[in-house]
């Protein structure tokens, strides 16, 4: 969406268009959803902050600045409005220890994913990515899903871009340590089957 549609379309809204509110809503909604379902686990509790995160954008576009895109804008609604419904479930962290994993460990463990079909590798990328924190499913998902700059991503989560960076790179350790658990016993069963 270029800045003059999004000016056209917040200036609608504003002025009472709901129409153009279901626009903003049906451009953004799988995105929001998939970052609050990262970042939350829990599929109704992602649907719901979903929709308070649509309540809150539409309370407060008129304060909308334009400083930077309105969909990072949109991205830093639904990702503090996440954190607001972590805060009520603290309980729900799940934590992954990061291993001592070398360059050459995580490209071998990019090779034998590249050696499953692509759907498989999906299914098994986003499998991975749900056992991640939220915050580490999130910036993951912001940076190679929706291929977002690191400035872009240090606006929606309030962190100086280098911290971004940082984060990312631990998260992408962790991602690793997850699909190196997942894939080991695959590997070693495909073997087993080979030699049968």
């Amino acid at each position: 969406m270029t800045t003059d549609q999004e000016t056209s379309i917040i200036n609608q809204i504003i002025g009472g268009d709901t129409q153009a509110f279901a626009v903003l809503v049906d451009r953004y909604k799988d995105l929001v959803f998939t970052l609050a379902i990262r970042m939350l686990k829990n599929r109704e509790e992602a649907e719901e902050v979903s929709q308070d995160s649509f309540i809150k954008v539409y309370k407060a576009l008129p304060k909308f600045k334009g400083d930077s895109k309105l969909s990072t804008w949109i991205y830093k609604v639904a990702y503090n409005t996440c954190l607001d419904r972590i805060k009520k479930n603290k309980n729900r962290y799940n934590e992954v220890a990061i291993d001592s994993f070398t360059e050459n460990q995580i490209k071998s463990l990019d090779n034998a994913l590249n050696a499953l079909e692509e759907r498989e590798q999906l299914q098994t990328l986003q499998d991975c990515l749900q056992k991640l924190a939220s915050k580490d499913s999130f910036l993951l998902t912001l940076f190679y899903f929706e291929e977002l700059s690191l400035e872009e991503i240090s606006k929606i989560v309030n962190m100086e871009a280098n911290t971004v960076k940082v984060n990312i790179h631990r998260a992408r350790k962790r991602l690793a340590s997850i699909l190196k658990q997942r894939m080991e016993p695959e590997t070693i069963q495909s073997y087993e089957r080979a030699r049968s």
